[in-house]
């Protein structure tokens, strides 16, 4: 039967001492559209990973619902416990409500709807997976809440029939798919490395950056890559009520899928609808910066979060010029035609 394990990481630092927002969440500019986006309230994004901490302080109000597809815990589908420590890193990364004394993540007022489908040793049936990806589409909350975002920092050297079609079912119902790109990088551009399901076309495949804005060692690289995020020395949630800096793709990839959950509030409010799954990724995009490196290291950039805004305040007074010569025009205009 074929498997998929996580990604690998590393845990770099189990920490003591803790900063309110993390830099992962600061370099992607989160807190910078954190009004404008509600913090993403109202967003559910699915973590499909080795489960979650339930008491953790900083996540145990961000848990909407969850289910446990794995054979730990007897087979309990109710006990989606974190027993390996990834998920509930994730988790964080995603979500955390930034208590006075935890950190706070990309969107945190958002919920989680967290399926376990790996085991304690990290690795999971791919029947497992396919069956929680269709499970957080079709899923919906108390008050009528339905998943915006999947999350999944896992990946297999191989797909299948069955995974594509999952992944596709979930952006037909306009849900997002974020994955990893994978730790299995050789710090060379030219090459080529994959990892499924993020090389599928349909996912949103994000790669890592460290905090010098250069590209990790490890991450994959391919013609895939949809863009990339912070992915090492990171710090967030972590089991026993802790918190860890871990590095990897794994780490990159919830920083997007918390993004996602911020600009789907701001492009509602845009544009006084839904968007489309299509619709959001365009979004996304217009949100990264190039780096220098090729598209197949970066995808279209680094995602950043507050650029638009930028680059507005940045022509403002180019744009407040013109509007101001098209009425001194106009004026001259209306003058000479009475």
């Amino acid at each position: 039967m074929s498997e998929v394990r996580l990604i690998p990481y590393h845990v770099e630092e189990i920490v003591d001492e803790l900063t309110n927002v993390p830099r992962g969440v600061k370099m992607i500019e989160a807190p910078d559209v954190w009004d404008q986006a509600d913090k993403g309230e109202g967003n559910v994004v699915a973590v499909i990973d080795t489960g979650c901490q339930m008491a953790h302080p900083d996540l145990k109000d961000q848990i909407i619902d969850g289910r446990n597809f794995t054979t730990d815990y007897n087979s309990d589908e109710n006990n989606y416990s974190d027993n390996n420590g990834h998920g509930t890193h994730v988790a964080g990364t995603i979500a955390a409500v930034g208590t006075s004394n935890g950190i706070a993540g990309v969107a945190p007022k958002s919920k989680l709807l967290v399926l376990k489908v790996l085991t304690q040793q990290g690795s999971g049936r791919m029947a497992w997976i396919i069956e929680a990806i269709r499970y957080a589409v079709d899923w919906e909350g108390p008050k009528g809440e339905k998943v915006r975002v999947i999350s999944m920092s896992l990946g297999g050297p191989q797909g299948t029939d069955e995974l594509h079609d999952a992944v596709k079912y979930a952006v037909e119902n306009n849900v997002s798919v974020v994955c990893a790109a994978g730790n299995e990088g050789d710090d060379n551009e030219g090459t080529e490395e994959f990892s499924y399901p993020g090389a599928y076309n349909e996912v949103i495949q994000v790669g890592a950056m460290d905090f010098k804005r250069k590209l990790a060692r490890f991450t994959n690289t391919n013609d895939e890559i949809d863009l990339v995020a912070p992915g090492v020395n990171i710090l967030s949630t972590f089991p026993d009520n802790r918190y860890a800096k871990l590095s990897g793709t794994s780490m990159a990839t919830p920083h997007v899928s918390g993004a996602l959950a911020l600009l789907n509030n701001i492009s509602q409010k845009e544009f006084n609808r839904n968007l489309t799954e299509v619709e959001l990724y365009a979004q996304l995009v217009k949100r990264t910066i190039p780096l220098g490196y090729t598209k197949r290291g970066v995808g279209n950039g680094l995602l950043t979060l507050a650029i638009q805004d930028k680059m507005k305040n940045l022509f403002q007074p180019y744009t407040e010029l013109w509007e101001n010569e098209i009425k001194h025009d106009v004026g001259i205009l209306s003058t000479q035609r009475s």
